[in-house]
């Protein structure tokens, strides 16, 4: 902890607890202290930490080629792609691989304005896209924007109804960029008809959709896609966090005339499409086709959820409990930040959504009785504070 203090960026909320091994939903700490592990680097985790088919992809491939440049082809690479296109929703034929979510939106971004000749974009309060300039305009959080201020012109942010985004629509609106479920916001699921809304109003007006899964995508929400549950599909789609099992990675997919509408040389990236996150983000995906890992999210995801509402119920404090798949909430009516510690604490990680959310991002491969264990622990938490 002194070290980091000492020479690491100061950028992070920390906790008291250094992390040192993980295996499934479950983490350790330096002193051998157990977590049940809700907070899966951000959701990054979604097979589990240390899962073997990763490690194992990894091992075979750092013995192999580490890095290979966009210049060169590769094969883990090329595999990767056909694969990526061939989970995707129809039509979304190409991908852009890069190292994070950020940068997924970052290509979207360029790639909207790139095909349209437009430069307006319209995204959502409450809504988040990352912290880089392009994608931060996209985000609305206030204190997230305004250090950094002036940023990218022409974003407009509306609230999730149709005839407010209707209404932004200009001559220059290039896109419309959406979370079909905002995760940084709360886990707030979109009013009834809002996304095929969105849909429709960008098929009249010409304008492109945008679809941030960074958070939503690869099973969590019991869908390989979140717009899945809406049978809807974005014209262009980001995904990353889970896709790489803990490697970083980011994908960016876009219909082919769209993608092909950049010219070589006007975006790429270093690191991107590089054979060790290829190798990875393989594993990932076929470990979720093969394990029915979005089933089991649909299902324990429910169980995860009736546990949180009994809470809810049984704890005055507790305002709302809600969520989809294993991408879940509890809304408390102060803020969380004690209780988010207590329950570290008590062998517990989640995350904060602004100031008075827990939210919880774990596995796809947690089980019934490590969601017991993290209800249970909730439930003395609550109980104490309750006193």
């Amino acid at each position: 902890m002194e070290l980091e203090d000492r020479y690491l960026a100061n950028f992070y909320n920390k906790r008291p607890a250094v992390i040192v091994r993980g295996r499934g939903a479950k983490v350790w700490d330096i002193e051998g202290k157990e977590y049940i592990d809700c907070l899966a680097g951000h959701g990054v985790a979604i097979l589990g930490h240390s899962h073997p088919r990763v490690v194992e992809a990894v091992k075979r491939q750092v013995e192999t080629l580490i890095t290979c440049p966009g210049t060169l082809y590769n094969p883990v690479r090329a595999e990767l792609g056909e694969k990526l296109c061939t989970l995707a929703p129809k039509g979304l034929d190409k991908v852009f691989l890069s190292n994070s979510g950020t940068e997924a939106v970052e290509c979207a971004i360029k790639l909207a304005w790139k095909y349209t000749g437009k430069r307006e974009i319209i995204a959502l309060k409450k809504g988040f896209h990352g912290r880089t300039l392009g994608s931060l305009s996209a985000t609305w959080k206030p204190s997230y924007r305004a250090p950094f201020e002036p940023l990218l012109q022409g974003f407009t942010h509306v609230n999730p109804r149709i005839e407010d985004v209707a209404e932004a629509v200009t001559d220059d609106t290039a896109a419309v960029i959406i979370e079909p479920i905002q995760g940084e916001g709360g886990v707030i699921l979109p009013p009834e008809g809002f996304i095929e809304g969105v849909r429709e109003l960008c098929d009249r007006r010409g304008i492109l959709l945008i679809g941030d899964e960074v958070q939503t995508g690869l099973g969590r929400t019991g869908k390989l896609f979140a717009f899945q549950h809406f049978h809807v599909t974005p014209d262009i789609l980001c995904l990353a966090k889970g896709l790489g099992g803990g490697v970083p990675i980011g994908a960016t997919l876009a219909r082919a005339e769209i993608m092909d509408s950049m010219a070589k040389g006007e975006h790429g990236s270093t690191f991107g499409g590089n054979p060790l996150a290829c190798a990875a983000a393989l594993a990932v995906l076929e470990v979720l086709e093969e394990e029915k890992l979005p089933e089991r999210a649909e299902r324990l995801g429910r169980y995860f959820l009736e546990a949180l509402e009994e809470l809810k119920e049984r704890y005055r404090m507790i305002r709302d409990a809600r969520g989809l798949g294993l991408m879940l909430a509890l809304e408390f009516r102060f803020s969380i930040k004690d209780i988010l510690l207590e329950a570290t604490k008590r062998g517990l990680l989640t995350l904060p959504s602004g100031l008075n959310i827990l939210r919880f991002l774990p596995p796809l491969i947690i089980d019934e009785e490590e969601i017991d264990k993290a209800v249970s622990i909730l439930d003395g938490v609550c109980k104490d504070f309750e006193r």
